[in-house]
């Protein structure tokens, strides 16, 4: 009862540090609340949690318009993808492989770091997680772009109160995205970085 109105909070989690991400929940809510739904829970002790998803009914089936919308940007570019939990690696690499792009994951800043001074112009941008053990997102950008200025680099966060996206511009860090990853709006932000430091 005392967590109960916090389950889904982006991660909020009762396990252990290193055990989950706390990001389950959020996104199943956020998907429910994007289709018009809802989503309650009922728990109690020694019987069990019961979760009752409730979804607006489709009426009337409506052709859709050719063209209605726009594809997702798409691209083959080669990108580096840094963060410490396998599960957001695994899902990540997999949602932006579908956008067409060629993707290397890595679980740390000095794994990351390493790869990227044996080759700096291998990638052609670099996406990475904030709040990694033993080196920071933003510590990471920063050596990074020691080695090569105008790498593109995209940080992102659930909840970081050390750095936020006026911060990371002034670092000359590209973009900041908020996690979880929505795949049209990591699409979107991958396509305008990549764009812009062409132009």
């Amino acid at each position: 009862p005392d967590i109960v109105d916090r389950i889904f909070e982006p991660f909020f989690t009762t396990k252990e540090k290193g055990e989950g991400t706390g990001l389950g929940l959020s996104v199943v809510h956020g998907i429910i609340k994007s289709l018009g739904g809802a989503v309650t829970v009922y728990s109690e002790l020694e019987k069990g949690t019961e979760f009752n998803v409730y979804l607006p009914v489709i009426e009337r089936r409506v052709k859709e318009e050719e063209g209605s919308e726009p594809p997702l940007p798409t691209g083959t570019e080669r990108i580096l993808f840094v963060d410490d939990e396998q599960p957001i690696r695994s899902m990540s690499k997999k949602l932006i492989e579908s956008l067409g792009y060629r993707v290397e994951v890595r679980s740390n800043g000095t794994e990351a770091l390493e790869l990227f001074k044996d080759d700096p112009e291998r990638f052609d941008l670099v996406i990475t997680d904030m709040t990694m053990p033993g080196m920071t997102g933003d510590k990471l950008a920063e050596q990074l772009m020691s080695v090569r200025a105008d790498i593109p680099i995209i940080l992102c966060t659930g909840f970081s109160a050390g750095i936020d996206e006026k911060k990371s511009h002034a670092m000359g860090i590209r973009a900041f995205a908020l996690k979880p990853m929505i795949k049209s709006d990591i699409a979107g932000i991958i396509r305008k970085v990549l764009d812009e430091g062409k132009s």
